[in-house]
């Protein structure tokens, strides 16, 4: 059997569960949320995802992030949050024979069965709350089953990776957020949080957590990655980390060429974590200033990273398609991660330990969640 017949067969049991993509925020800048103007039922150019390449990239579950920037706030936010929600459920609707709305892992399985890709929404940052556990009961409501606690700023109660210090990690309310997401089943996220944060979450969560896009600091030491001493930690708490593909938090080149480009930004007044000024600003630094190449193999250090620190059963995929300019080399797309996972077997790694990486911890995961949920008492 070659490789491709091998990964084929292992992708027809164990398809992809990627942790996060950001194409309903990509059509909302592209189009308005017309889903007719940007068909994604068609091969597309002016996307890293259409559903043609993510059944091409073996793709059979999906967090679909509803984020929205962190410089939106209150009521603001919350809108903007709600206006992403019912675009991955328009899309839904839409393709009803490609995509299967799932809130549960055993929704998640059923949509295997049938031949569809299971779409769950993650909420990015906990300015999607606007200070309200009501907002984080109705987003739960209506199908979003992670929520990342910050985004690139802080919120009052958590403090975010790319922010000043403040809390040194939780307020006291934001241990509250953590307790009810563990009450409703919601997965707590510590993608884009301090060091801080992700340590003090870990003490507080009484269910698994997951990391739904980050790498490993010790391969690419930048503040969006996840220190060993927590990877450590998350295997005890039986969460995953969904290594992301995003050249900077990847490739220790392309982190140091982000940063120069982020101090050249600053001399500007632009602020590197309000994403709509900076990455223009990136996009015309980027002329004169060629980006370092980052390829597969720099996210094969970092899964395999991953593994060795947390273990094989606390490693997942998170690519971050549509949320980032460009990707790896051989990471392009969607279509990738048969690559991906051809790179590893080639290391050695067995069918059973590419199933978990694909989707088994993932859906472990979300299923422990539940059942912790479950056996919440109320009141």
């Amino acid at each position: 059997m070659t490789t491709a017949e091998r990964l084929a067969a292992l992708l027809e049991k164990h398809p992809v569960w990627d942790g996060h993509n950001d194409l309903p925020w990509e059509l909302r800048e592209q189009s308005s949320y017309d889903l007719d103007a940007v068909d994604i039922a068609q091969r597309l150019t002016t996307t890293h995802t259409d559903l043609p390449r993510l059944r091409d990239g073996g793709v059979g579950a999906q967090f679909w992030s509803v984020y929205v920037p962190s410089q939106l706030q209150g009521g603001a936010a919350v809108t903007a949050t709600l206006e992403q929600i019912d675009c991955v459920h328009r899309m839904v609707e839409k393709y009803p024979e490609s995509l299967r709305l799932a809130r549960t892992a055993a929704d998640v399985e059923q949509a295997w069965s049938e031949g569809r890709i299971a779409s769950l929404m993650g909420a990015e940052g906990g300015h999607s709350i606007d200070g309200s556990l009501g907002v984080l009961r109705m987003l739960h409501a209506l199908g979003v089953r992670y929520m990342t606690l910050t985004h690139n700023d802080n919120v009052p109660w958590a403090d975010s990776a790319t922010d000043e210090e403040v809390l040194g990690g939780l307020s006291p309310f934001g241990e509250d957020v953590v307790r009810e997401m563990n009450r409703i089943g919601m997965l707590v996220d510590l993608s884009h949080t301090s060091a801080g944060t992700m340590r003090h979450a870990l003490r507080v969560t009484s269910a698994p957590v997951i990391f739904s896009h980050s790498s490993a600091r010790a391969v690419c030491d930048v503040p969006r990655n996840v220190p060993d001493d927590v990877l450590g930690t998350l295997a005890a708490n039986g969460g995953v980390c969904m290594v992301t593909f995003v050249p900077q938090f990847v490739s220790p080149a392309v982190a140091e060429w982000r940063a120069e480009g982020a101090r050249a930004a600053a001399e500007e007044g632009i602020r590197n974590t309000d994403l709509g000024a900076f990455e223009p600003f990136m996009a015309r630094w980027r002329a004169e200033h060629p980006q370092p190449r980052s390829t597969l193999a720099d996210v094969v250090a970092h899964v395999e990273h991953v593994r060795e620190a947390a273990g094989v059963d606390h490693v997942g995929l998170g690519g971050d398609y549509d949320g980032t300019p460009n990707l790896p080399e051989g990471l392009e797309d969607v279509t990738g991660y048969p690559r991906l996972l051809a790179a590893l077997a080639d290391n050695g790694w067995s069918d059973a330990d590419l199933g978990k990486l694909t989707s088994g911890n993932a859906l472990r995961v979300l299923r422990d969640a539940e059942a912790v949920a479950a056996r919440t008492v109320v009141g």
